[in-house]
């Protein structure tokens, strides 16, 4: 195995949920258009060619969405500042108990997204056993 792929997500509103991902460094790789030449969807790119797919819906569902996920970025106070400038609301940089710092936001069909920037003692670096307080 090489990476992941890509992560597939609803969107209601093509445009806002482009827009949104275009603030955390995101662009359109292709669009999928269907037979009638109407947009139904696209890709969009990280540097490391991995993937968010985004299709269009006529409502995004309230099951089966992806429970969250995980940005990695190298600047995380920008990367807020530049979701603050456009409109969204993300959370206070916070250190997470795996050492990792994280930032979190919704995008445009409401789904949970967590911005991170690995430290030098990330576990995802040096592995181990993470003690968080959850309980499924």
């Amino acid at each position: 195995m090489i990476r992941l792929a890509h992560v597939c997500i609803e969107s209601a509103d093509l445009d806002a949920t482009e827009r949104f991902y275009a603030l955390l460094g995101l662009s359109q790789q292709f669009d999928f258009q269907n037979l009638q030449g109407e947009p139904i969807g696209y890709y969009l790119r990280f540097d490391n060619n991995s993937f968010v797919e985004v299709v269009r819906v006529a409502e995004v569902k309230s099951e089966g969405r992806v429970m969250h996920f995980a940005i990695e970025t190298d600047d995380i106070d920008g990367l807020r500042e530049r979701l603050i400038a456009g409109g969204y609301a993300p959370s206070e940089k916070t250190l997470g108990a795996d050492q990792t710092w994280v930032v979190t936001c919704r995008d445009p069909s409401g789904i949970f997204i967590e911005l991170q920037q690995y430290s030098e003692d990330s576990m995802q670096f040096r592995g181990g056993t993470c003690l968080i307080n959850y309980t499924p």
